[in-house]
């Protein structure tokens, strides 16, 4: 049977797919009453340093880490991604 010679069509959706599974999935956590965002990022993903509110420490590049910001914050959604914060992982589980 011959090949067939044209271009299939890419799932436009499989690369975002596939970052997802890289970086994890953002889900939602109540903690002291208050909802929040949690967006892990893998050890490849964080290139620049941060310091982590719960400790003071430093999160270096190539650490895997979490995001936070608020859900339910009353000046928007832009506001809050703005105040959002690296955490390590350990200091989350404990706050």
């Amino acid at each position: 049977m011959p090949r067939s010679n044209r271009r299939r069509r890419e799932d436009p959706g499989a690369d975002e797919s596939f970052q997802r599974l890289l970086t994890g999935w953002k889900r939602s956590e109540t903690r002291h009453g208050r909802e929040w965002n949690v967006q892990p990022v893998s050890g490849q993903q964080a290139i620049k340093e941060y310091t982590c509110p719960g400790c003071h420490g430093a999160i270096s590049p190539g650490t895997a880490h979490l995001v936070i910001w608020r859900a339910d914050g009353v000046m928007g959604d832009a506001a809050d991604l703005a105040a959002r914060r690296h955490w390590h992982t350990h200091c989350w589980k404990v706050a």
